[in-house]
Parts: structure tokens; C-alpha cells; sequence
């Protein structure tokens, strides 16, 4: 039986084991055992270890066959030495794991003005969080060439479900911009996530990229409307840019200022997925 290791056990590697089930043997690194009920209740067999304590990774060291890397960079930087730590826990021993699917973000593109990209598209990234996921892949793809360990990339916008909508900021009032100032932006269920995760490690590309997107086309401020509408709650309020400097946090305006739209033809034609939730509409139904 084969050897699966989460590395990041939030929400969607819970989801991915749910899916995976007893066709493998699941392994997952967590900081600390108050979380370890959680993931014996979906067949994950916990492990203590913490990726920024390089010391306390030895166990997971020649452990698995395939590596499903969800864990965040550190909060803080420009590199993401979390990333560098695992790296060197997965080659110690020199028994390598066949394949690894890490979970980036969009923001690796920066600011495209609105337009509509694909994986092509030369990374820009104008935050330190977003330099960090440019780190990230780069380590990644160079241990994959060095080791012949077959990494595969997806890029990831704002994840979505029924436990991970903008539920407080809404209830807050909190504003959006103007639609004729607004930005596009972009989003996949976490359902529909965890099973793009799983095509990805059965049938993506080695040293290959996937922007994960579903179909929508919509702008930031469409989307808190229609998750207001949803929950009736009222739609935020709308404001200028100059406005929004004023009343907004450094984080959402460097979110706002960022504006594309992800081209997935690579994630349907070479992983074959058919989205459950292919519209936000169609995802906060389903909930």
C-alpha cells in the first residue's frame, strides 16, 4: 500500500484524505498532538514534527511515496525556509518520495491589470507573501530536477466554502470599491481543491504548473455581494480607492490592488477534472 504524507493539515488535506480513503496509507505532520483526533477520525496517522524546528523532522524521513505539501510559508520574509526545511527532511535518508503536490497561490502573478493569464505568464510578485510562494516553487522545482522526484505545482486563488466565507467581515460593514475601480478576482471550492489535488498527483505533469480556477468571472466586490445575498446579510457598502486607503488594512488593499483572471485550459485538458462547484453560485448551494 502506498504512503501518503500531508504536510499542512488544515481544511484541505481533511478533505483529500476523506476522498483518498483506505486506498492508501495516510501520514500527517502536525505541531501539535491537540490536533491528532482530527485527523485519526479521517485516517490520517499523526505525527508530531514543526517545519520551522528542522530537528524535530527525522521521522518523516524516507517515510512516504507521495507528498501532499499544504503547509503556508512563514508569516514573515521573503524565502520561505519552511519549504527548505522539509526538503532536507524528504532527502535525508535518500529514499525519495515518487511524487509531490504543492498547493501555491495566484499571487505569484502580482498585478496583470484585469487581464486574462495562463501559466505562461512570468511571475510578479508585489508582496512579501507573495515572494515567499515564488521561493517555494522555485526550491521545489530544483529539488525535483535534482532528485528526479516528480513535483507538480498548483496555483491557487481564494479557496471557498461554507466554513471559509467572509461571513465577519460582511456582518462588519466593511466596504468594497466601486465596480468601475474594482478589481477581477478569482476562486475554486475547497471540495473541488482536494479533488484537483488528487488528479494532480495521478495524472499532472512533472515540474508542471496549474492555475486552479473555477468558472466564474467576477470582480471582488461581486463576490462579497453575493456571499451577502446568501447569508442575508446586506451587500457592503461601495467606496473610492482613496477611500478605501483610509478605511481599509494594508492586507485587503494589497488583495484590492491585484487584478487577473486565471486561464485553466492546463487543469481540464491534461487533468481531466469536470468541477463539481464550476460557479459560486452553484458552490454556496450546494452548502
Amino acid at each position: 500500500m502506498q504512503r501518503v504524507l500531508f504536510i499542512g493539515c488544515g481544511d484541505i488535506a481533511l478533505r483529500t484524505a476523506r476522498l483518498l480513503g483506505q486506498r492508501y496509507q495516510l501520514y500527517g505532520l502536525i505541531r501539535h498532538q491537540d490536533k491528532a483526533k482530527t485527523l485519526r477520525a479521517v485516517g490520517i496517522c499523526p505525527i508530531v514534527g514543526d517545519l520551522d524546528q528542522p530537528a524535530t523532522l527525522s521521522r518523516i524521513s524516507g517515510l512516504a511515496h507521495m507528498v501532499f505539501h499544504f503547509a503556508p510559508p512563514p508569516a514573515s520574509g521573503k524565502q520561505d525556509t519552511r519549504t527548505r526545511h522539509l526538503l532536507n527532511a524528504l532527502t535525508k535518508r535518500g529514499i525519495l518520495p515518487q511524487r509531490l503536490i504543492y498547493i501555491s497561490t495566484s499571487g505569484v502573478y502580482g498585478n496583470c491589470a484585469g487581464a486574462e493569464i495562463n501559466e505562461s505568464r512570468t511571475v510578479n510578485p508585489q508582496t512579501d507573501r507573495a515572494c515567499r510562494r515564488v521561493d517555494a516553487e522555485r526550491q521545489l522545482r530544483a529539488w525535483g530536477r535534482q532528485t528526479g522526484s516528480q513535483v507538480v505545482i498548483l496555483r491557487v486563488p481564494g479557496i471557498y466554502a461554507a466554513n471559509r466565507l467572509p461571513i465577519e467581515r460582511i456582518r462588519a460593514g466593511l466596504p468594497a470599491l466601486l465596480s468601475e475601480e474594482d478589481g477581477y478576482t478569482n476562486h475554486i471550492h475547497a471540495q473541488d481543491l482536494a479533488r484537483i489535488a488528487i488528479a494532480a498527483s495521478l495524472r499532472g505533469q512533472s515540474q508542471r504548473v496549474y492555475n486552479v480556477v473555477d468558472e466564474d468571472v467576477m470582480k471582488m466586490g461581486d463576490y462579497f455581494d453575493r456571499v451577502a445575498d446568501v447569508a442575508g446579510l446586506p451587500r457592503p457598502p461601495r467606496i473610492n480607492r482613496a477611500e478605501a486607503s483610509q478605511r481599509l488594512t494594508p492586507a485587503m488593499l494589497s488583495f484590492m490592488d491585484e487584478s487577473r483572471r486565471l486561464c485553466a485550459h492546463r487543469l481540464h485538458a491534461e487533468l481531466k477534472i469536470r468541477l463539481h462547484h464550476p460557479t459560486l453560485v452553484t458552490g454556496l448551494q450546494a452548502e
